[in-house]
């Protein structure tokens, strides 16, 4: 069987997987470049094309005998126009942890957000996802990720599934557009990519399809439909953490994936990381604890910065922090959390040994953090890994990725972020005792 036959007899995708894409192709060719073409893929045969023009992109409604329905809404996220004057905003997609952060539509100053129609439908989605309702959540949409990705050296024209899932959350945030200098209201929504678990990992497009087809019913379509999706329709939000993707810890990273990529913006922000605190890397302590507390604190976990220790006198411990677990007041367990900090060469992996030191020093009730501007070997993550122990390793890649989130929200540029976290360096040294940290409320 040859390659497009294979294509054209396989309504599967998997996460990962990349399309080639652009609004003009025919829906009669099923690969274009040695790939599946995503129109051809996503059609049903008899509505119009799913096209990924737009971030939130809304497909007619299906008129179905049980009444009206939305097939799916498709997210789109570009991570090569992140930071931009098209897209001020970062997109978060941690698939492997289920967990996706989606900036909604809005870009202006003065403009209501909730009144731009992507972040109206996707506001009007949360309400239908979190409904008590059965029957709502059955009819509402299920969310499809998708994101542009690169393929050789190209970075247009390509297109990466990354799973589908439902709304969890959705806020008013302010941000800040460099390109014209003015500050706006816009919606971020935090979802929950849901397993496929039990369909070996591969998602069913003939589900869609079955939702874009007006002879099938409510009912008719669930059939189709992923296990997890079945799951959440009959137990509603309660059940969403159990049926959150979460990929095997077993896995490690490999080293292009912990370096930012040559000659991108993230690489030039590690770069002058790693050179403001030249002669002076006790002070990357400040930042590093800066960059635990977004690292640790995202998903919606409870993180408060606590203090940096005196370099030299540290012991290994350069600084502490909290992570609270669950609600607040009796619901909530509380951790210690002790961070290490290394201004490394970005071109050589983190010594093991640094790593061990730190496990060592954790007490019980305690979880380390470990961030570094290089990288984690693969025999590293293994022994993180086979041992358990109890420890988050933050590599450059993400170093740089938080520097440039807080440029971008401050607005400014990189070296007044490293200038300005550095200037706060002697207010954050204490000497006190970690277990302070859980007298606090």
């Amino acid at each position: 069987m040859g390659l497009e036959e294979a294509v054209m007899s396989d309504s599967t995708v998997g996460i990962g997987d990349v399309f080639r894409y652009r609004s003009s192709l025919d829906v009669a060719e099923s690969v274009i470049d040695d790939l599946p073409n995503w129109v051809a893929f996503s059609h049903d045969g008899q509505s119009k094309k799913l096209l990924l023009e737009s971030g939130i992109n809304i497909p007619a409604p299906t008129v179905a005998i049980d009444g009206p329905r939305q097939s799916c809404i498709l997210i789109h996220s570009n991570p090569f126009k992140a930071g931009t004057s098209d897209t001020p905003w970062r997109d978060v997609f941690d698939v492997d942890a289920g967990y996706v952060r989606y900036f909604g539509d809005n870009k202006k100053a003065g403009v209501q957000p909730e009144t731009v129609r992507g972040n109206a439908a996707l506001l009007q989605l949360f309400e239908q996802h979190q409904s008590p309702d059965r029957k709502v959540r059955a009819a509402s949409s299920p969310l499809i990720f998708m994101r542009n990705a690169k393929f050789g050296n190209a970075v247009k024209g390509y297109k990466e599934f990354m799973g589908f899932g439902v709304l969890r959350a959705a806020e008013r945030v302010s941000e800040y557009n460099r390109a014209t200098g003015k500050t706006y209201t816009n919606y971020a929504f935090d979802c929950v990519v849901l397993s496929m678990q039990e369909e070996s990992e591969l998602f069913d497009w003939a589900w869609i399809n079955s939702r874009r087809n007006p002879t099938s019913s409510v009912i008719d379509t669930e059939r189709c439909a992923p296990a997890s999706w079945q799951r959440w329709v009959k137990d509603g939000s309660a059940s969403l953490e159990l049926l959150r993707r979460r990929v095997s810890s077993s896995l490690t990273t490999k080293t292009d994936q912990q370096r930012p990529a040559p000659g991108s913006s993230q690489a030039k922000t590690l770069e002058e990381v790693y050179n403001f605190y030249e002669g002076r890397k006790a002070r990357f302590e400040g930042m590093a604890s800066v960059i635990a507390e977004r690292v640790l604190g995202g998903a919606g976990a409870g993180y408060e910065r606590g203090w940096v220790t005196s370099a030299g006198g540290d012991g290994g411990k350069d600084f502490f922090g909290r992570l609270t677990v669950g609600r607040n007041g009796f619901g909530a367990a509380k951790l210690i959390v002790l961070g290490q900090a290394k201004c490394e060469s970005l071109n050589s992996p983190t010594g093991g040994n640094h790593i061990a030191r730190t496990v060592a020093r954790l007490r019980r009730g305690w979880v380390g953090v470990y961030v570094t501007t290089s990288y984690f070997s693969e025999a590293v993550q293994r022994e993180v890994i086979e041992d358990e122990y109890p420890i988050v390793l933050v590599n450059g890649a993400m170093v740089a990725e938080v520097v440039e989130e807080l440029a971008h929200e401050m607005g400014l540029n990189v070296a007044d972020v490293l200038t300005y976290v550095d200037d706060q360096y002697d207010g954050m040294l204490s000497s006190r005792r970690p277990e302070e940290l859980l007298l606090g409320s």
